[in-house]
């Protein structure tokens, strides 16, 4: 009999919503003397999807875990499931890229410092070595992979070499200002999270913030999303915004664009790392 004291088990299941589905689940638990903490669903009237998190304790759980495993496949191919099981004493691994900018970082190791992350960042990758104070003073270890523009392959082959040996489960892009190429994007689908700032108009190119102060915008936001191979076109897992106005110089555009940015992407990490992200298609499905 499994004895786990304090540690949880959490479900995320996507499928068509059909009868019976909840009760199953929930009777799944109850049968093998679990203790639901939390079950949180959507149903979707248009599309007939149907989405869940369950959160149960395991102490006193009469299965152990791979016993638990077998008995939900059981239960996905009786509805036609897809799902993914963790368990809450495996802390995930991260790995952090970034560039110069060092607000993103600074706020994600923080948040690790007093235990509000959910998980471990075990790396800092960057192509600059400007940022190596940072990750001294948390005592995280800090890797400087130069990216030439010539050989792009070249740092991409060490960074994939490194995280290969990490055991990592997702990677941050923390203001990291390089294009991962489609085969690293790959490798780690719906485990890279990336944030940008998002406008309304949208400013491509140099110097957004400028652009927006010569449109006169009246709100400037961030967006956190997973990577895809279409640039900046994936599934989005948080944002906010905050409202300007003509008083606002460029200068303090960029600060509350920095502010958001940190925010809404330790946000978006913490909510993966805590499995509350459903990626459905082109977009998630965030359970609070």
């Amino acid at each position: 009999m499994a004895s786990d004291p304090a540690v949880t088990a959490t479900l995320l299941v996507n499928c068509r919503d059909r009868t019976g589905l909840v009760a199953a689940l929930s009777s799944f638990v109850f049968t093998h003397g679990g203790n639901i903490l939390d079950a949180d669903q959507h149903a979707e009237l248009d599309s007939g999807e149907f989405f869940m998190r369950l959160v149960w304790d395991l102490a006193g759980f009469s299965l152990d875990r791979q016993e638990i495993r077998s008995d939900i496949e059981a239960l996905a191919q009786r509805f036609d499931l897809k799902w993914e099981l963790t368990f809450s004493d495996h802390v995930p691994r991260v790995a952090v890229f970034a560039t110069k900018a060092s607000h993103c970082l600074y706020d994600l190791l923080l948040c690790q410092q007093i235990g509000d992350l959910g998980g471990k960042i075990v790396a800092v990758i960057s192509n600059h070595d400007v940022l190596a104070e940072v990750c001294k003073h948390f005592e995280v270890p800090f890797t400087f992979i130069p990216v030439d523009r010539n050989d792009k392959k070249k740092a991409e082959r060490e960074q994939l070499e490194l995280l290969d040996s990490l055991n990592l489960d997702v990677v941050v892009l923390a203001r990291y200002m390089q294009i991962l190429s489609g085969e690293f994007v790959a490798r780690w689908p719906n485990r890279i999270i990336n944030i940008h700032h998002s406008f309304l108009p949208a400013f491509a190119g140099a110097r957004p913030y400028h652009q927006a102060k010569e449109r006169g915008v009246k709100i400037i936001g961030a967006t956190a999303h997973y990577v895809t191979a279409e640039l900046d076109q994936g599934p989005i897992i948080e944002q906010n915004v905050r409202r300007v106005s003509h008083r606002d110089e460029v200068e303090d555009l960029m600060r509350a664009g920095r502010d958001l940015e940190r925010e809404v992407l330790t946000r978006a990490v913490r909510l993966h790392l805590q499995r509350r992200v459903l990626v459905s298609g082109n977009r998630t499905i965030v359970f609070g």
